[in-house]
């Protein structure tokens, strides 16, 4: 199993990521030691988080999610359904229709 997640950084921006281990990169984030984005925007919450079935595919969707407008991942940040938000239009790219599970509590 991978993760995608959304993180809610101090300043307010949303960094997405993934992981095959969510607590430990969410430490990762906090240590600042995890990306150049989050080290300088600490502290973060997490915002929301989707299981896949492999890393690949979470790549994929990680992807896809950084792609989505600023509305959109706070959309997400917020409990909106993912396919929801992917399905419903709206990306530079348009994308095809994949069902993914609902967020991680």
């Amino acid at each position: 199993m991978a993760f995608v997640y959304l993180l809610r950084c101090a300043d307010g921006s949303l960094y997405c990521g993934w992981t095959i281990d969510v607590p430990k990169r969410i430490a990762k984030h906090a240590q600042g030691k995890a990306s150049r984005y989050t080290a300088t925007r600490r502290p973060h919450t997490l915002a929301a988080a989707w299981e896949v079935p492999t890393p690949t595919d979470a790549r994929k969707l990680e992807a896809r999610v950084k792609r989505l407008t600023r509305a959109q991942k706070l959309a997400l940040a917020t409990g909106a359904p993912l396919d929801d938000v992917l399905i419903g239009g709206g990306t530079r790219d348009r994308p095809i229709p994949v069902r993914f599970p609902s967020p991680a509590p």
